[in-house]
This record gives C-alpha cells, sequence and structure tokens, in this order.
C-alpha cells in the first residue's frame, strides 16, 4: 500500500483551519495542523518536510511569505488561502503558486491540490 502524500496546513482561524484539515484528510492525505502561527508551521516543516502545503497568507504571528519562500525553494508546492488577498494579488509576488480565495468550496480545494502536485 502507498503512504499517503503529507499536507502541512497553517490557518489562524480555528473553524476555517479545522474544515480544511477535515477536507485534505477525507481526500486521503496525510494532515499536519491546523497551525495557527508560523513558528509552528515551521518546526513542523523543518521535521517533516511536507509534499504540499496550504498557507493561510496572515498567520498570527506574521505575513507567512518568508516560509512560504523556504518551502518554494525546498521544491514543496504551495497554495495561498487567504479571504484578505486576492489569488491574482499572490500571483504578482508568486507568479509560480496556487491561491485560493476564502471561503473556496472543497472541491477547489482538491482540485487545486492535485494541480500543485501534478506540478
Amino acid at each position: 500500500m502507498e503512504t499517503p502524500l503529507r499536507v502541512l496546513v497553517a490557518e489562524d482561524e480555528l473553524i476555517i483551519g479545522t474544515d480544511l484539515c477535515d477536507t485534505v484528510q477525507e481526500a486521503g492525505y496525510l494532515v499536519e495542523g491546523p497551525f495557527d502561527d508560523i513558528a509552528a508551521a515551521a518546526l513542523s516543516f523543518q521535521k517533516n518536510k511536507p509534499d504540499l502545503a496550504i498557507l493561510d497568507v496572515q498567520l498570527g504571528d506574521g505575513i507567512v511569505y518568508p516560509l512560504a519562500e523556504q518551502m518554494m525553494a525546498e521544491n514543496v508546492p504551495v497554495i495561498f488561502h487567504s479571504g484578505q488577498l486576492s489569488p491574482e494579488e499572490v500571483h504578482r509576488r508568486f507568479p509560480l503558486a496556487r491561491a485560493l480565495a476564502k471561503p473556496c468550496p472543497p472541491a477547489e480545494v482538491i482540485q487545486t491540490m492535485q494541480d500543485a502536485l501534478e506540478g
């Protein structure tokens, strides 16, 4: 049996984070999170490099961009999930990253994950 892919979720809004993790887990992935701050997400990333990360742009302790840059430098696909910035605004800074606006239907989250993993 193949090991499920690991997805790191960083989201500081508890209900959204829990819902997002449930969506990812129900799709057959292993979930790390939800982490509500950059420090916890970075520690998880250092311990177990994920296959994919879904990151809220603004977490409890700041903007997630430096962590996202580190992940992308290590070839971890990143999906930005934000209620504050539009996907177009995210694409201006990270042209190769994917972005979802909150709220986002579960089917769109899963499709975006599959697209990101396929490269």
